[in-house]
């Protein structure tokens, strides 16, 4: 752990109440250490699960999904069934009551949601997964916690050490000076940065609500009390942790307050005790910032921080390249964005959260297009007030000053099959399903491991209901988190209905992708430009010969020239994996009908 020492003199310093927080955090290693399973360590001996091909994720809300743990167990056919494996389960552990940011307001880590069951149910549902070879990724808020959080709720009571955990002054002078240079993250909801609490006569740092405070990693036994929750948590036998709001953990004056560079420094120390206690236990870094700033948090071949990054960039740039039937954004990015060798890209289409309309704003200027411009084309489009527009999305936290705004909305409603079922066009319904099948056959094939979010695979649309619900009326993201419909996922064996079009199209590229050596995470990627904007290429760079991946984001016919293609590969006789269609690069051209999608593979 000398590492870890060298780290924590360099956040923290050489004092002797220093080097005490760092006895501490010696032992809570120790304990946890000693404490884990002989399962659990056998399942250590793997660390590279995460890189498989046979990895493929599905988020859900379990009680959205199954009601509680319990229930849970008895969808997991279901799962197995489309080819699942691994499930990130959205927030689970305690949160305060009522209002709680959808679970990440946490008010106790060491603690499950009473609502989905008790703390033996949940391990009885690691297990059961464990059985049938499914990993399990968790949400771990690091940033904030919430106010009835023990720590916070002794800092109510004046105890000036608990105070010292969180961001707090007597006056608003300081506040004042954090305003002028920290971005307000819901400015509708919880305008500013802090929070007055009559209680204590102090302002707090509150980030995202006046419920969340933040967390003063400054002081090192804040870091030491996370990291303890955090291993504790790797015991119970998750495989993968979720570090929320990563970007948000170190706040100094004068600054945005995000992405500042000894989050780093925390991360890599993080890293190295996980890589001590739980070395198969791999971490998810959420950060919802420019691309450049994102893939910092990989770390680097001798510093790793996360082994895992959310790809949010790439929900993005999917969503514009439908819209604007061009893939130079997509194309750029791939290029211009290279990860560590040990990092492995979340690929999704669709989330729980919204999508916020932040593109390499540089790139966007050398295709042609002003970015304020561009961003508010984006915005109308998928609210469907653009004219032509397929979408049918939502507008969420419009700011009335700057007309910025992201949107919500389920995969199905975003790519236009709700709109065509409302307008009974059978045959854009037709061209809405190839879209889907498109933006599934490029999560799958992108470096990293692709993320489904539940309910998209069976062409799940937006859902109102939420609105009858007070507890959920005011948060227009629940209307793409509805609870499952088994009534409607029956339907996935009923030919014919879009239900069984996207779940066994799904089913059968997951199949494909099990079995296809190349897409190991490991596996280097690039995007070759083809001279047309509306066909994207990507090149997955195996030992055994490049894989080529075609995707067409346009709804008509178009053609490719094979010659920037002949040079990728030693043999000229392609076969498309998917679907079995030979392709032979002699020839001058290829023809690819509407959203259509190839993995070519050499023919030998």
């Amino acid at each position: 752990m000398e590492k870890v020492s060298q780290l924590y003199t360099i956040v923290y310093g050489k004092s002797k109440s220093t080097k005490q927080a760092y006895q501490k955090l010696e032992a809570i290693i120790s304990k946890y250490k000693s404490e884990r399973s002989p399962e659990l360590r056998l399942i250590d001996t793997d660390p590279t699960w995460v890189y498989q091909p046979s990895l493929v994720g599905m988020t859900l809300y379990v009680d959205l999904f199954s009601k509680d743990f319990t229930t849970l167990i008895h969808k997991i056919d279901y799962l197995l069934e489309l080819g699942i494996s691994f499930v990130h389960l959205m927030p689970l552990l305690k949160p305060r009551p009522g209002e709680n940011d959808g679970g990440y307001a946490v008010m106790d880590y060491t603690d499950v949601d009473p609502n989905l069951g008790t703390l033996d149910s949940f391990k009885a549902l690691l297990s059961a997964f464990r059985e049938n070879h499914i990993y399990v990724c968790i949400d771990y808020v690091i940033n904030h916690i919430a106010k009835e959080h023990i720590w916070a709720e002794k800092a109510l009571k004046n105890d000036p050490e608990m105070q010292s955990y969180f961001i707090m002054y007597d006056t608003d002078e300081i506040p004042n000076l954090y305003n002028q240079t920290v971005p307000e993250v819901l400015p509708d909801k919880c305008p500013g940065n802090f929070t007055f609490y009559e209680e204590i006569k102090k302002y707090v740092f509150t980030s995202f609500s006046e419920f969340q405070w933040d967390l003063n990693f400054a002081n090192p036994l804040v870091f030491n009390g996370m990291v303890e929750y955090l291993l504790n948590l790797a015991n119970l036998g998750v495989n993968m942790i979720r570090l929320d709001a990563i970007p948000f953990m170190w706040k100094t004056l004068g600054t945005s307050c995000r992405n500042l560079p000894t989050i780093h420094l925390l991360l890599e120390m993080i890293h190295y005790i996980k890589e001590d206690v739980c070395p198969s236990v791999a971490l998810l870094g959420e950060a919802i910032v420019e691309p450049h700033e994102v893939i910092k948090y990989f770390g680097t071949t001798t510093s790793v921080e996360c082994e895992v990054m959310y790809n949010a960039n790439l929900m993005v740039n999917l969503f514009n390249a439908f819209a604007t039937r061009d893939t130079r954004l997509i194309h750029n990015d791939i290029n211009e964005f290279r990860i560590p060798n040990a990092g492995s890209w979340m690929n999704y289409i669709r989330c729980h959260d919204d999508i916020g309309w932040g593109f390499n704003e540089a790139a966007i200027q050398k295709m042609g297009f002003h970015p304020y411009h561009h961003k508010q084309f984006l915005i109308s489009f998928y609210n469907g007030s653009f004219e032509g527009s397929f979408a049918k999305g939502e507008d969420y936290q419009y700011n009335p000053v700057t007309h910025d705004a992201r949107t919500n909305g389920t995969l199905a409603s975003l790519l236009g099959l709700e709109k065509a079922l409302d307008e009974n066009d059978v045959f854009e319904q037709d061209t809405a399903l190839k879209r889907i099948h498109l933006a599934n056959a490029i999560i799958l094939f992108y470096r990293g491991f692709p993320l489904i979010f539940s309910g998209d695979e069976i062409a799940t649309l937006n859902d109102q209901s939420y609105l009858n619900d007070s507890s959920k009326a005011k948060e227009g993201r629940w209307v793409h988190r509805p609870y499952f419909n088994w009534d409607r996922a029956e339907k996935r064996h009923r030919p014919y209905t879009h239900e069984y079009e996207v779940f066994q199209t799904l089913k059968h590229l997951i199949h494909k992708r099990k079995s296809s050596n190349f897409l190991d995470g490991r596996v280097k990627q690039s995007s070759v430009d083809l001279h047309n904007s509306k066909v994207l290429c990507i090149v997955r760079h195996h030992a055994d010969g490049n894989v080529i991946g075609l995707f067409n984001f346009s709804e008509y016919p178009t053609q490719i020239e094979t010659t920037g293609l002949k040079s990728l590969t030693n043999h000229h006789q392609m076969m498309d994996t998917i679907h079995g269609r030979q392709i032979d690069l002699n020839k001058p051209n290829i023809h690819l009908s509407a959203y259509e999608y190839m993995w070519l593979v050499q023919q030998k």
